[in-house]
């Protein structure tokens, strides 16, 4: 009876599994290989090059554990260790408390306007992160910071009130940027709760204070703890804050450090890696206890077989302090770095605001931006890195995600961890490790578009990974088991059941990959030439060379732009049901 069934059939149906391979294994074999290739070849490549002396003219590289020595048995040593981790742990920590706050009025109380809060509360995740600093650095900077020098109009005095250019500074920043990652996580737990603990403290008399500090959040301790790992690691890789804050006062971070190695005179690649590897297990150590963590989640677990029915708590007049909670989050996040961004761009040079440069405003800098002749390339190169990126990692991974879920051939579980390998490459390391690949291995690509078409693909790879799980777990195999008994093939079946079925995950996946790719730098930095930059790229160039007001434009221009896609693609999610486009 399973004389014409394909192997993996024969195992969805409880048949015996045919000798006879199919050729649309094929391509199964082919994904496996490539992400087997993605995730482990730029890493091998980059922990030898660490060991390597640099080549020179007279001698050729040898072993050495020099660049570790440098790196790690220094007297600068402890000092870059404790400034990452004053900076990682500051930063999530800032991000944390605003978005587990935000998090908490806006699923269990009754604050006014909440879905409109909501929707405001998600745009900085569309604002790359170099316009955001960018937009701090007018906001905050000692000299000519507009809150600076509002506050001290106000008070008459020239007290400097907040200097971008410091750790807390830098805190600050990269805190407030990536607030809304540790909105959505903490959404997510707070809306799966059950309140009827909350309800019974407030019956017996807790304060709400009492409340959110002695119920709410030890419930959602799994997640407070996954979400601060996530937001630490993220901290840790973060390039554009310690670049633009640190590096021109002398503050180092291990990516500022790995930036600063590569590009001295000459470069210093094997001491770049020997960071990067540093980086690196810190990295995997705290990706591997959120997974350990997650695990025994189902210990704080309040949902059971039990009904319920998920409830605000009514907070009476505190709601209105909520409110202005949010609105002045909104104010910090969005409104004023946007505004001072806009403003900026309507400039011939940059102004501080008032009545006398209100009459000079002027499109000049956007007439400019656009007249560039590299501005087209760049545009260019983006949608087309971004697109084919989503595209190439969404078809991948379903193949991927199938093979995880679906079949029983051993070893599936590592095809998984290696799919989800890059999640521990800071994205600097990443385009390190790929850099120093591709300049060792004469394949050609480097120093054009497809060397970033690599690294945009193998870091995001993971996001495609859990988004395509997630869908392939809701859809029962009971269709795929009914196509083998009917005698459908392999590559009938995926085609025409798996994968329509799994267009909800499909699509968010590819539209979530377009929007971090346009946005992505810190792998980008390193693997760019001429006639292959990306609109992330030039806006860095344009701040390196001053053009403040032409780069304002360009960054006004990309936020709007990604702004109509994110509506966009709210509208086709709706139309192909896909509640999180």
């Amino acid at each position: 009876m399973a004389v014409g069934v394909t192997p993996s059939h024969a195992a969805l149906a409880g048949a015996v599994p045919s000798r006879r391979i199919e050729w649309t294994w094929a391509p199964i074999a082919l994904a496996v290989a490539v992400v087997a290739w993605l995730a482990l070849v730029p890493l091998a490549f980059m922990l030898w090059q660490s060991v390597l002396s640099p080549q020179t003219a007279t001698s050729a590289a040898r072993f050495t554990l020099d660049n570790y020595r440098t790196a790690y048995a220094s007297h600068d040593t402890a000092r870059l260790f404790l400034t990452s981790l004053e900076f990682a742990l500051g930063s999530a920590a800032l991000a944390f408390s605003c978005g587990a706050l935000l998090a908490w009025i806006n699923e269990r109380t009754d604050t006014p306007f909440k879905t409109l809060f909501f929707a405001l509360a998600l745009v900085p995740l569309i604002i790359p992160g170099i316009l955001f600093t960018v937009s701090w650095i007018f906001l905050g900077s000692p000299k000519i910071g507009l809150i600076n020098l509002a506050l001290q109009h106000a008070f008459d005095t020239d007290t400097v009130f907040i200097n971008v250019y410091s750790i807390p500074g830098m805190i600050w920043v990269d805190g407030l940027h990536y607030s809304p990652v540790a909105f959505l996580l903490m959404t997510a737990a707070f809306r799966s709760m059950d309140p009827a603990l909350e309800e019974s403290a407030m019956m017996s008399g807790a304060t709400l204070p009492q409340i959110m500090w002695r119920i709410t959040i030890r419930l959602a301790s799994p997640a407070t703890a996954a979400a601060l790992l996530i937001l630490f690691v993220r901290a840790l890789e973060s390039f554009e804050v310690p670049a633009l804050l640190g590096l021109p006062v002398g503050i180092e971070v291990y990516t500022s450090a790995i930036y600063d190695a590569i590009h001295s005179y000459p470069s210093e690649i094997g001491l770049a890696s020997a960071y990067g590897v540093a980086l690196l297990i810190i990295t995997s150590l705290c990706v591997f206890i959120t997974t350990r963590i997650s695990s025994l989640s189902g210990r704080y677990s309040t949902v059971t077989g039990k009904g319920f029915r998920p409830r605000v708590m009514t907070i009476g007049r505190w709601r209105y302090v909520t409110a202005v909670v949010f609105l002045i989050y909104v104010l910090l996040v969005v409104v004023l770095p946007f505004l001072v961004l806009l403003w900026s761009s309507l400039q011939r040079f940059y102004s501080v605001p008032s009545l006398a440069a209100l009459k000079n405003l002027t499109f000049e800098p956007y007439r400019r931006v656009l007249a560039y002749p590299e501005i087209g390339t760049a545009i260019w190169n983006s949608v087309l890195l971004s697109l084919a990126s989503a595209t190439l990692i969404m078809i991948a991974t379903s193949i991927l995600c199938w093979i995880v879920v679906r079949t029983k051939l051993p070893g599936r579980w590592f095809v998984d961890h290696l799919a989800s390998l890059p999640l521990v490459f800071p994205g600097l390391v990443l385009g390190l490790s790929i850099m120093v690949c591709y300049l060792t291995l004469p394949i050609g690509v480097y120093g054009t578009i497809w060397i970033m078409l690599i690294a945009y693909v193998t870091r995001f790879l993971p996001y495609g990974m859990r988004y395509n799980t997630a869908s392939l777990l809701q859809v029962h195999k009971e269709l795929e088991e009914s196509a083998a008994m009917s005698g459908a093939s392999l590559r009938t079946t995926f085609g025409r059941i798996v994968l329509p079925l799994l267009k909800p995950g499909l699509i968010a996946g590819w539209i979530y990959i377009v929007i971090v790719s346009i946005r992505e730098l810190a792998s980008s930095i390193l693997l760019y030439s001429p006639g292959t930059e990306v609109v992330s790229v030039m806006i860095w160039e344009l701040w390196q060379n001053g053009q403040y007001v032409e780069l304002s434009a360009l960054g006004v221009m990309m936020i709007l732009v990604l702004f109509c896609f994110v509506m966009l693609a709210q509208l086709v999610g709706r139309r192909f049901g896909v509640a999180d486009a």
